[in-house]
């Protein structure tokens, strides 16, 4: 599934349980954004935060005259807003297809695939929203048929069989139940919530009308008994945080984020763990025919874009324009939106198809911020690796948000075989960092000494959201357009590079410290200053 995280908390000790909480959403007429809130651009050297130093990155490219090539990179992910006020000059347009014609202009075999392409929605036009994880449909798939069927005897006869699948199933059921359950409980305590920021913020928007909070005029309110729960979720939020603001900005800011957790948790109840739910019939593919590929439409934003949009916007949100940020790579680069990923696990068959797609309509960067438990065709995604590699393309790969070590804990799609060989080489698994020297690895990001090949920002990560607004969010998801972002950045000033050189680049040039030296490749964040001054080193050496 997308690989996403929400920024957690403090505890409310009197409600036992975290929240989620976000207070950086910005609209459309936030022109500029204060410098902190993109801390990931960051120079180590000059500031001791682990950035990936930008600013410097696209100096040295202007001292040494380097003009940007042509470059596409494809988000692989569950939607873009292509229009979106900070992206929209520096989508891909395909420039072979004539829009709207309803045509395949380009004989790909992809209709009016203007600005990439759609695998998870119905040539009808409707699309997939949420979707069951991939531990959920092996359930079904494999075990209920050998353990619940209507023949009990059989049932029986197959717990002696197969004892190993026995022992799976027993398992998988296990943890499934639970976080169903899980999923019912947090759903009621988020509801909960959002009912007393509702019900209690009412009065306290009338106290302090359109002021903004300070310390002063918070010490003169008293609290009664309707508002209480309401300044108790106040008063866990950071002062800087809500410093300026009126507390109907706070409001409607808090009303957000916990409507995101409860809608998260619906989620899971309605679609991720709801073993009843099967939404491939929109689609209307043959799905077990896993060589289809002329199934999809061209909706590449689909019913929930925040996510896809957001990486998108790492990568190449418009430099220079005074609204919101600057991507990493910025305008040297094209985003190809290639729609994969439903609120739930991706399909395998969906992940190779966006791969061939994207390596044979010219991307040369895929960015794959997605990631799960199981892979029941996990060769048709790595023969889709291999074909990408041999058409000289870079993937870049988000590690996960579960704190495992990934060499032991696999996170599909990997770049590994069952022998444990590599699948291809071409191919970077990022984890994420924090802004926190003291403290670099996220506490959620994965990690592993051979799986994981460098580190980037992915903690209060401000990038491009649905609707022309901004918004911070974190995980390795973040880190990885980071990367692929750097990789851009190099590849279209440093054009004869191959998809390997670029990767060397990116791995010999991270500032390394003893926190990831024993769970990555490398030991270090990325560093794009550093990158383009060793790709210019590789130039003049050729």
């Amino acid at each position: 599934m997308n690989i996403k995280t929400y920024k957690m908390t403090k505890l409310f000790m009197s409600l036992g349980m975290t929240f989620f909480l976000s207070l950086s959403i910005f609209a459309q007429d936030s022109v500029l954004l204060r410098t902190e809130k993109v801390w990931y651009n960051s120079s180590f050297e000059d500031t001791g935060i682990y950035g990936v130093n930008t600013e410097k990155a696209w100096q040295f490219l202007k001292e040494q005259k380097r003009k940007p090539a042509d470059l596409i990179v494809a988000v692989l992910d569950g939607g873009i807003q292509a229009d979106h006020i900070d992206l929209k000059a520096n989508m891909w347009v395909n420039p072979k297809e004539i829009p709207g014609n309803g045509k395949d202009d380009d004989k790909n075999a992809y209709v009016d695939d203007v600005y990439g392409w759609n695998f998870i929605g119905g040539k009808d036009g409707k699309n997939v929203d949420g979707d069951t994880l991939e531990s959920v449909r092996v359930f079904k798939s494999v075990y209920v048929p050998l353990f619940e069927s209507t023949d009990e005897a059989k049932n029986i006869e197959n717990q002696n069989k197969y004892p190993e699948k026995y022992d799976e199933y027993l398992e998988l059921k296990s943890k499934i139940a639970k976080k169903q359950n899980e999923a019912k409980a947090n759903l009621v305590q988020y509801t909960s919530l959002l009912e007393q920021i509702n019900n209690g913020f009412k009065p306290l928007i009338e106290f302090f009308g359109d002021q903004p909070i300070t310390e002063e005029n918070l010490s003169k309110y008293e609290p009664t008994e309707e508002t209480m729960g309401a300044m108790m979720m106040f008063g866990m939020i950071p002062q800087e945080e809500w410093k300026g603001k009126t507390m109907q900005e706070i409001n409607d800011e808090l009303t957000e984020q916990l409507n995101d957790a409860v809608s998260y948790f619906n989620g899971q109840i309605e679609y991720h763990y709801n073993l009843e739910f099967e939404p491939r019939f929109i689609v209307g593919d043959d799905y077990d025919n896993k060589k289809e590929k002329d199934y999809g439409n061209n909706d590449v934003e689909g019913p929930d874009a925040l996510h896809g949009t957001h990486v998108a916007g790492l990568v190449s949100a418009v430099r220079g324009n005074e609204k919101g940020i600057d991507g990493i790579a910025g305008n040297s680069v094209k985003i190809m939106a290639v729609r994969t990923v439903p609120n739930g696990d991706e399909r395998d068959k969906d992940v190779a198809n966006s791969i061939r797609y994207a390596v044979d309509n010219g991307a040369k960067i895929l960015n794959m911020s997605f990631g799960k438990d199981y892979s029941p065709d996990k060769e048709v995604v790595w023969e889709a690796m291999r074909y990408a590699e041999k058409k000289g393309a870079l993937l870049v790969k988000a590690a996960g948000n579960d704190n495992l070590n990934i060499d032991n804990d696999i996170h599909y799609p990997t770049n590994f075989d069952d022998e444990g060989n590599k699948v291809i080489e071409s191919l970077l698994t990022v984890g994420a960092s924090n802004p926190e020297p003291e403290n670099l690895k996220a506490s959620f990001s994965n990690f592993g000494i051979k799986s994981v090949d460098v580190f980037a920002p992915g903690n209060k990560i401000l990038s491009t959201a649905p609707h022309d607004k901004f918004r911070e969010l974190q995980g390795t998801s973040m880190a990885s357009p980071i990367v692929a972002g750097v990789a851009a950045l190099v590849w279209s000033h440093y054009p004869k590079l191959s998809a390997l050189e670029v990767k060397e680049v990116i791995m010999n040039s991270v500032n390394v410290n003893p926190q990831l030296e024993n769970i990555s490749v490398t030991g270090g964040v990325i560093d794009a200053y550093k990158a383009v001054q060793l790709a210019e080193e590789l130039y003049k050496k050729n």
